[in-house]
């Protein structure tokens, strides 16, 4: 099979189309034709050699994919043959089959066409296992989402609003930040000539959020904490302002805070199952009535996938980068 092959850790050039064993599905998997997948921040992290592959996992870049089932491992009985399907992965979606846990394999939601649906697995299962499982969100709550521009922020914004949060999001340009308030952003921060501390803190009467949704890590963990409201809960998903970090105990102690970090990468099989069912009840009806709609900013073949790397780096992009495979 075709698949997109790292020669060495680095930029996107060593990126390159080469033909790789197919894999074979095993007990309790399911083999996919891969028709779409997307670029992630943990792809780019990968292809530079920083994010290293989990043990017995496909090397292959590659978080999320659609496609149609090409074959059941042993023991599989809920889908068959030429079903259309997403699917959260540990990797290997830049690639034109992948073997993939049967509870990982989500049904296309109604309305949303082959490939866009490779838009959605990741965003949805992290969105929801970590702002509404972990953080417990509700109706009526005020949640902060750093990075509403990219395919999380876009996607959370939208789940949250829909299900009555009140939702403040950062992005750097007016553009984004346009899209953000189209997408139903309460109060829209432009973070290089604002300071969403003082914008949280007005917008909820001084009270602060109640969840907040964090890629940046180290840079934003003091003023996250600020900007939490008593038994606010912190939800850290990323590092890209880095890994260390000064925490004031005391602040937390007085709000009565939750510091959290999660990936979902790692998460044991069995975790991973438990979310992607919860996505399918809770998230696909909202998806399927277009209350929620995932925001693709560019499809490209996989053959340049060298170029969607650039563009995720760049991060001038909204919402998704996809390429297609079939």
């Amino acid at each position: 099979m075709r698949a997109v092959d790292i020669t060495e850790p680095g930029g996107p050039e060593v990126l390159t189309v080469t033909d790789q064993p197919a894999p074979e599905p095993g007990p309790g998997e399911v083999l996919l034709d891969v028709v779409a997948t997307a670029v992630n921040k943990a792809d780019t992290l990968q292809r530079r050699g920083l994010y290293p592959v989990p043990a017995g996992s496909s090397p292959i870049l590659g978080l999320e994919c659609s496609g149609r089932v090409a074959a059941l491992g042993e023991g599989v009985t809920d889908w068959a043959v030429g079903d259309e399907a997403c699917a959260l992965l540990v990797g290997g979606g830049y690639a034109e089959q992948v073997a993939v846990p049967v509870g990982q394999l989500m049904p296309v939601p109604e309305g949303v066409d082959l490939v866009t649906a490779a838009a959605l697995p990741e965003v949805a299962c992290t969105v929801w296992s970590n702002v509404f499982m972990v953080a417990g969100l509700e109706a009526g709550e005020t949640f902060l989402v750093h990075g509403g521009g990219g395919g999380i922020g876009t996607f959370a914004i939208q789940l949250a609003s829909a299900l009555g949060a009140k939702v403040v999001t950062t992005a750097g340009s007016s553009e984004k930040l346009a899209l953000c308030a189209e997408l139903g952003a309460d109060v829209t921060v432009n973070y290089r000539e604002e300071d969403f501390v003082e914008v949280v803190r007005s917008a909820t009467d001084g009270k602060g959020a109640d969840v907040v949704l964090d890629n940046m890590g180290a840079k934003y963990l003091s003023r996250n904490v600020d900007a939490l409201a008593f038994d606010g809960r912190l939800v850290i998903i990323g590092m890209q302002g880095g890994t260390k970090a000064e925490l004031d105990i005391n602040t937390l102690l007085r709000k009565r805070g939750a510091v959290i970090a999660t990936a979902l990468r790692g998460r044991p099989a069995e975790q991973k199952a438990a979310i992607c069912r919860e996505v399918v009840e809770h998230v696909w009806p909202l998806v399927a009535a277009g209350q929620v709609k995932p925001v693709v900013h560019t499809t490209l073949p996989l053959d340049q996938a060298a170029e969607a790397h650039r563009l995720m780096d760049d991060s001038a992009h909204s919402g998704k980068i996809l390429l297609t495979v079939r």
